[in-house]
């Protein structure tokens, strides 16, 4: 894989465009896979990039560290072209750097920029995409590790339906008995229904009678 590859834009020499491609991946990446990227500026613009070395108050207790192994994609991927290729391993890249970020992991809107970026959001990428992350992300899903609106999101995203009705049944069980869904009742008009059809049919027997009488009369 190439500079270019790694930065994901066409070569170029123009440099503002290279540091924008640097700083999109740059937030999301470690490891490797930031050492890789910044080797790929440095190829592409003969500078080193600024390392921002400072201390970081992030903690990641209790989330799992994810591999920092280069993200692959299935060269047969269908219906995908070699840059939309591309746009998979970024995707996936970003993804496991969120993964090991236990406070921007639970931000659904950091999970809303990273995935709804186009063409990431076009439904056959997202389909790669989602099969590249659910070994990774849907267990830790499933396992409460990120909160209600980022599975709700995730599980709509990627059609992962079982994670909604899941997270719906954890939802309603950590209510408090007083907030929790109560059974069907009959609304007040139904409640109220039948002693008024009563009423009317007595009324109208009532109205008959005297009709029938005056009539007599006659």
């Amino acid at each position: 894989m190439n500079c270019w590859e790694v930065l994901g834009i066409e070569p170029t020499g123009d440099h503002a465009r290279i540091r924008a491609a640097y700083e999109r991946q740059e937030k999301f990446a470690s490891g490797e896979e930031l050492e890789r990227l910044r080797q790929a500026f440095k190829e592409a613009t003969g500078d080193e990039p600024q390392i921002d070395n400072g201390p970081s108050d992030v903690s990641n207790e209790g989330l799992p560290q994810v591999s920092d192994a280069p993200a692959t994609v299935s060269q047969e991927a269908e219906g995908l072209d070699a840059s939309e290729r591309q746009v998979v391993r970024e995707v996936v890249i970003q993804v496991r750097a969120l993964l090991n970020d236990s406070s921007r992991s639970k931000d659904e809107q950091i999970w809303k920029a990273i995935l709804g970026e186009p063409p990431a959001d076009q439904p056959h990428v997202r389909k790669e995409i989602a099969d590249a992350l659910e070994p990774q992300v849907r267990p830790m899903a499933e396992n409460g590790s990120f909160p209600a609106p980022v599975v709700q999101f995730l599980s709509g995203w990627f059609d992962w339906y079982s994670l909604r009705d899941a997270d719906e049944d954890d939802m309603e069980a950590e209510k408090p008995v007083g907030e929790q869904q109560p059974q069907e009742e009959l609304p007040p008009q139904m409640v109220n229904f039948w002693p008024a059809v009563i009423g009317w049919i007595v009324g109208l027997a009532v109205l008959a009678t005297l009709f029938s009488g005056m009539g007599g009369g006659g």
